[in-house]
């Protein structure tokens, strides 16, 4: 996601140069996400001369998950053990679920999923998902309800998050230019978090500025990354358009040309973006994504701009890396496991997942009412006598556990499809 990096130099060439030696960088993609070189940023080694540090020792010995760096521990993940956990998805070929939810329910089953594949799980919210949270009739003057219910919803996260043994990662989805105030209310609360704990209360947030010119997108993500890598938080950016529609971003009628992102606009990004300081980035680039689900043959993927973009990065850098940057894949729902594990090849570490769990949580419902029917028909009165009572029926708990486990098995799947079964131990 992310481009961690250290600015030794103040000409951009010379940056370049030696960025793969002094940082680590992110960037994604929106139907892929853009990382980079697998380095450790913020922190160093404490001599050339041993080949490992009394301080790796220790954290080597008190690892909390057998196949990821010692650095990733149970609960949300920011920062420099973000990047580590970026990077062992990068070198071992598999993707992180990003998955929206609206509520508690659906946070559940995120985890509850995370705890049964073994893997990371990352926990987007929406501009309207987080107002959803705060309550409907919540005050929403100046993104209030929508800003108050995502920071509820990180905060029950972080509360919870260590009890399922799992790596958390706190996410915001697609923020178009007139939602930005929205980003600004909870990168104020990332700050105090920060103030308070050494770290920011979201891992990352998503800038979805597509619809403008590059360079204004570029320059308005510019400015906030400059804000966020001074509280090593995450950007994702978004370059070309995810069709389809999602959460209030309507794209349906957008021209097919916007949906595939040119190598060129990427390494513009990349290059304007690695000027900030300890700049952490992503890059969502489209190569035919588009949310929501369609019969077989709507919908044209070209994975393979994800692949050119990244030989077209490393011939401009110069470097060895093959896949220089992470990307992010939007508007996978209905796509193929060919083409998603294609996508990873080419350095995809996170798949964003909405409209399919969005049904698995509604078939879990579906399911338990059809199941037990005659018992959802009155409080009192049922199959086993008229003066029987169906509390335990009707009981909102009942319907909406079959709700969670319906979408956490969903979500199992979708792990298996991104190769992030069992990479914890």
């Amino acid at each position: 996601y992310f481009s961690f990096k250290w600015k030794t130099e103040t000409t951009i060439s010379t940056y370049l140069k030696m960025k793969l030696t002094n940082a680590v960088l992110f960037s994604l993609v929106t139907g892929a996400s853009a990382f980079a070189p697998q380095q450790t940023a913020f922190r160093s080694k404490t001599s050339v001369f041993s080949t490992e540090t009394a301080e790796e020792t220790k954290a080597e010995e008190t690892k909390a998950f057998a196949k990821l760096p010692a650095s990733i521990k149970p609960g949300v993940v920011t920062g420099p053990a973000l990047v580590d956990l970026l990077n062992d998805a990068k070198a071992k070929g598999y993707a992180i679920p990003g998955v929206n939810i609206v509520g508690t329910n659906s946070i559940n089953s995120c985890m509850e999923a995370a705890k049964k594949y073994g893997g990371p799980i990352m926990v987007t919210f929406s501009k309207g998902g987080g107002q959803f949270i705060a309550g409907k009739e919540a005050d929403n003057t100046d993104d209030a309800a929508s800003i108050n219910g995502c920071i509820a919803g990180a905060l029950h996260v972080r509360q919870v998050a260590k009890l399922y043994n799992v790596p958390v990662i706190l996410h915001t989805d697609h923020c178009q230019k007139a939602w930005l105030p929205w980003i600004d209310g909870l990168l104020t609360a990332n700050e105090e978090y920060f103030a308070q704990h050494g770290e920011p209360l979201f891992s990352s947030h998503m800038l979805d500025l597509s619809e403008e010119p590059l360079e204004e997108n570029i320059g308005i993500c510019k400015t906030y990354m400059e804000r966020m890598a001074k509280i090593n938080c995450l950007l994702e950016f978004e370059l070309g358009v995810t069709g389809g529609e999602e959460d209030g971003v309507d794209n349906t009628d957008i021209d097919s040309s916007r949906l595939y992102t040119q190598p060129e606009e990427v390494f513009y990004a990349y290059e304007q973006l690695s000027q900030v300081p300890n700049a952490a980035f992503t890059c969502a680039a489209s190569f035919g994504n588009v949310h929501g689900v369609y019969a077989p043959g709507n919908v044209e993927l070209k994975p393979v701009i994800l692949h050119k973009t990244q030989e077209y990065i490393k011939e401009k850098l110069g470097v060895d890396d093959d896949k220089p940057m992470f990307f992010v894949f939007h508007g996978g729902s209905g796509s193929s496991v060919e083409d998603i594990r294609y996508a990873i090849t080419a350095g995809v570490i996170k798949m964003n997942i909405d409209t399919d769990t969005q049904w698995a949580f509604w078939d879990g419902v579906r399911a338990y009412e059809a199941e037990h029917h005659d018992y959802l028909q009155a409080q009192i009165g049922n199959p086993d006598g008229d003066d029987k009572p169906n509390k335990k029926y009707y009981d909102p708990r009942m319907s909406l556990r079959s709700a969670e486990i319906s979408m956490a098995d969903r979500l199992v799947k979708a792990a298996e499809d991104l190769n992030c079964v069992n990479v914890l131990n």
